[in-house]
């Protein structure tokens, strides 16, 4: 993440049309995001948070639903809001949402945050590292690195599956990764969504067929399939990041017990792992079933956050 994200080829509208009853911001892919108006900071209902969720990065749907449900646990009520990246960030800038729990920092989603930073809060860390990868089937033998790739287009037919456009990671990979290994004429870089990439992913490796993904770390795709992360010797992608919570500016002043559990708040790759494939198995629509499930098997971990 999963993603997240994961930059936007168009501007990043960082204005907040408001109106009596939602916020519009535009995507980074060129669609619209809708921010139902309500119970944001400024509302003055200290019981109510909106969080919220971009859709197919898993590690954030695990942390979101996770947390929806500790909440909603001790009493406060919780509105989860699927949106993109770039309206996520100006929403909770704009405090028409209280927080966005993976934001990938210092790097990944440095764009938002360098010009919207004045105006959120980060609230402790609750993974590292997390890190943006090129990822192969381990029945690829001859490809370990990121340069081995050259020599190898034509096995791949020259394409390296992606995610959405403006995620961090296709930016990345189109502007540093790409460049950086002369990629660019013998691969294009498909721009799809994360579903969409993962359906791609197990679809050739069942026929056991070359194929090259954008993909990242912590994920649950590492532990049900044969992975394996081309090494990256140039450091193109960068160093790894931390995934934080984010919040409007104030939010820790506004509600200091929620901000005090989220310090606390930590996973090991372990245990995410667990809780995203539970998550999966599940299937859509059970997210916080399956949330209140994990809980229930790892009671001591929660409770050592609500301290």
């Amino acid at each position: 993440m999963n993603r997240t994200s994961r930059r936007p080829r168009g501007k990043l509208l960082l204005g907040c049309i408001a109106a009596a009853l939602s916020l519009v911001t535009t995507a980074c892919s060129g669609q619209t995001a809708t921010v139902d108006s309500g119970s944001g900071g400024d509302s003055g209902d200290t019981n109510s948070l909106k969080i919220a969720a971009v859709p197919g990065w898993d590690e954030d749907i695990a942390a979101t639903y996770l947390w929806k449900q500790i909440l909603e646990d001790k009493g406060y009520k919780i509105d989860v809001q699927e949106l993109d990246i770039a309206s996520t960030f100006t929403g909770v800038a704009n405090k028409q949402i209280d927080l966005y729990l993976d934001a990938w920092l210092p790097s990944t989603h440095s764009t938002y945050w360098d010009k919207l930073g004045s105006k959120l809060e980060i609230i402790g860390a609750w993974y590292s590292p997390a890190d943006l990868n090129l990822t192969v089937p381990t029945y690829v033998k001859d490809v370990n690195t990121i340069d081995d790739l050259k020599s190898h287009a034509s096995e791949f037919g020259g394409r390296i599956v992606g995610i959405e456009a403006g995620s961090g990671l296709m930016r990345l990979t189109r502007e540093s990764v790409m460049p950086a290994y002369g990629l660019e004429d013998d691969y294009q870089l498909t721009e799809s969504s994360t579903s969409a990439m993962l359906s791609a992913l197990q679809t050739d490796i069942a026929k056991k067929k070359p194929v090259v993904v954008t993909l990242w770390r912590p994920h649950w795709a590492y532990a049900k399939l044969p992975l394996k992360v081309l090494k990256d010797p140039k450091g193109a992608y960068g160093k790894p990041d931390s995934t934080k919570p984010i919040a409007y500016k104030g939010f820790s002043d506004d509600h200091p017990e929620v901000a005090g559990w989220l310090k606390n708040f930590k996973l090991t790759s372990d245990q995410l792992g667990s809780l995203e494939l539970l998550i999966q198995e599940k299937g859509q629509g059970n997210e916080q079933e399956a949330a209140k499930e994990w809980i229930g098997k790892n009671k001591t971990v929660v409770d050592s956050w609500l301290k």
